[in-house]
């Protein structure tokens, strides 16, 4: 099959198939007498693993890691399973910073709620709330109170 087909049967553009050569996950492929690429069905097999660990976050090198093991008979099913434990460690921590973001942001909706309207950006301006810490950089809410003298 021509690179066209191949990229039609995995879902992916012809450049990421030459792509994917070009950095050897794919074996270059046969070529036909007008030179164009002639791909195999386990080469369409090989891009469809390719195209669902990129899908699961593994990044290229050890997709190649991977593909490399198994070319050369091994299993290299610790590697893959010590690697799902990274991600999933990854994809927790990623959902708690997203829950401390979403309490922040409720917390700071709630503060603006709470401002008079008007319609001047002053001290009293919900934009006011948001100030960055010069030590961590983190983002916080501060809500200045005016004094009463």
């Amino acid at each position: 099959m021509f690179i066209q087909e191949l990229a039609k049967q995995t879902g992916v553009s012809t450049k990421t198939v030459r792509y994917y050569e070009s950095v050897g996950l794919i074996p270059p492929p046969q070529r036909a007498e007008n030179n164009y690429r002639q791909y195999t069905p386990a080469d369409a097999q090989r891009l469809r693993t390719i195209v669902s660990a990129r899908s699961l976050g593994f990044c290229l090198s050890d997709i190649a890691e991977f593909l490399a093991a198994r070319d050369d008979g091994l299993l290299p099913r610790q590697r893959v399973l010590d690697l799902f434990d990274q991600h999933l460690a990854e994809i927790d921590r990623r959902i708690a910073d997203l829950l401390a973001l979403r309490e922040t942001l409720d917390c700071m909706r709630q503060e603006g709620k709470a401002l008079p309207q008007n319609n001047n950006c002053d001290e009293s301006c919900v934009c006011y709330l948001i100030t960055a810490d010069r030590k961590s950089g983190q983002v916080i809410i501060q809500r200045e109170e005016k004094s009463s003298v």
